[in-house]
């Protein structure tokens, strides 16, 4: 993570209350060769020093050992010159994304069904207009095989990094500007992103 130091001013609660939100991100981890990368949904706690979540039992990440680093990404897109209105301007990439660095600790096995239902029930109450789906649905033979697959971790989180790139090096009103257009172009979540462009974070 190496962007210019103004989209690195993000206050570390507004970063740690978006990883939250979002609660899906990449695990990544080192190894002698190249890094390994996972996928996986997370429970970030109130206090944003550990995340919740579970791995595969065959994911090289179980026993890889070492810091890893849990890499979550928001909204992103392209944004044109011509939309700054002025002149003398060059294509960039607008883009939210918080890195929470730490120690990986593996739980004890028997508390896998609990994170399953803290996780499930986290993620039931963002779908709106539907009554929670629950562990009790699953047979316990289908459940028990399923536990049998997974692992639960807890990421201690050491180190807050964040980068929310929104035109902060531009003028408000040229940066308003873009973010009229930035809907209408190319990238992830351009609705989301457009928001964030004129009401910039809380700096730290």
């Amino acid at each position: 993570m190496y962007p210019t130091p103004i989209f690195r001013r993000t206050d570390s609660r507004f970063a740690l209350d978006f990883a939250r939100k979002r609660a899906f991100g990449v695990l990544c981890a080192s190894t002698d060769t190249a890094p390994i990368l996972s996928h996986v949904p997370f429970l970030l706690a109130e206090d944003g020093q550990t995340a919740d979540m579970h791995l595969l039992r065959s994911n090289p990440i179980c026993a890889a050992g070492g810091p890893v680093t849990l890499m979550v990404y928001g909204p992103d897109g392209y944004v044109s010159p011509d939309w700054y209105g002025i002149d003398d301007q060059v294509p960039t990439w607008n883009y939210t994304t918080v890195h929470l660095t730490g120690r990986l600790e593996a739980l004890p096995p028997g508390t896998m069904r609990d994170m399953l239902e803290r996780q499930s029930a986290f993620f039931e109450a963002q779908v709106p207009g539907k009554s929670p789906w629950t562990l009790d649905k699953m047979s316990p033979d289908a459940l028990n095989r399923m536990l049998r697959m997974i692992l639960p971790f807890r990421l201690h989180v050491d180190d807050v990094q964040s980068v929310f790139k929104l035109n902060q090096n531009k003028t408000d009103d040229v940066r308003l500007r873009a973010a009229d257009h930035i809907a209408d172009g190319f990238g992830n979540d351009l609705a989301a992103l457009a928001p964030m462009m004129r009401d910039l974070p809380p700096e730290g």
